[in-house]
């Protein structure tokens, strides 16, 4: 997507006097690119940092971000408000609007952290060993971060550190024994996010109803062991029963390994016809 030079740079300002509600700041520069569909704003990612200013607290999209994870961590998304951030860092709300122009920019940088994080987990030599890295990590960062499981599963993220995941996800795919092709690698992607996203959702929901309820899956099971044992002795559910009583019960962290070795064992095989 070709960005604008600084000809096609358009300053927008609000009127002088009061402010109308509409306008989070006076004056505000817009930075618009080309697109099909017309002139849009770039994108947070490639936007430069606003101007140092006289102020006592110095900003930055990266300090901004890092205090809203912190709060997100702590009260989750619905907590987490620009007046709390600005609180937070000493500052008046509508500073931060030099640096995010809306809540959704705000998300776009806080994602884009965490991959930061997820990165870390790097390149190895041999394609599954990078996947159980990568998706380990993600975990990690997600049962760290519980909001991050959240904003999984929409629009795919396009921060610099969420593309680098990608590229990584996908060039290790890409070498799968069952890839032939990018038919292949795009099934495989998407599999492999269908599970990640599943899991994590899955696993921090649970943590989540645990602290709201003071019970864990062990005494949940056990307050309703009596009822379910009545009703898997009347001999209508045999296949539950197996799974029941001769399944293995392992913890979240087994769970979701096994469960990543077969979708990538399914990965690596021959598609069925």
């Amino acid at each position: 997507m070709p960005v604008q030079d600084s000809r096609q740079c358009q300053a927008a300002e609000a009127t002088a006097g009061n402010r109308d509600p509409h306008h989070h700041l006076r004056y505000r520069t817009l930075y618009l690119m080309d697109t099909p569909y017309g002139s849009a704003p770039l994108p947070v990612w490639e936007r430069p940092e606003p101007q140092p200013r006289a102020a006592p607290v110095p900003l930055s999209r990266a300090k901004i971000a890092a205090t809203a994870i912190r709060l997100a961590d702590a009260d989750g998304l619905d907590g987490l408000s620009v007046r709390k951030i600005a609180k937070e860092l000493g500052v008046g709300p509508m500073r931060l609007y030099d640096y995010v122009t809306n809540r959704s920019e705000l998300l776009d940088l806080m994602v884009d952290a965490v991959y930061a994080q997820i990165a870390e987990a790097g390149q190895h030599s041999e394609w599954r060993a990078t996947l159980l890295a990568v998706v380990h990590r993600t975990r990690d960062a997600a049962l760290e971060h519980e909001w991050f499981a959240d904003l999984l599963g929409a629009r795919p993220h396009l921060g610099p550190h969420a593309l680098a995941v990608g590229e990584s996800t996908a060039a290790a795919l890409s070498q799968a024994p069952g890839v032939r092709g990018i038919d292949d690698l795009q099934r495989a992607v998407g599999a492999l996010n269908a599970f990640i996203i599943g899991a994590l959702r899955s696993e921090v929901t649970e943590r989540r109803t645990a602290r709201a309820t003071g019970t864990d899956v062990p005494a949940w099971q056990a307050a309703l062991g009596p009822y379910l044992t009545r009703m898997l002795d009347t001999g209508r559910y045999p296949t539950i029963a197996r799974l029941v009583i001769d399944g293995a019960h392992l913890n979240a962290e087994e769970t979701f390994h096994h469960n990543l070795i077969t979708v990538l064992d399914g990965i690596t095989g021959h598609p069925q016809t």
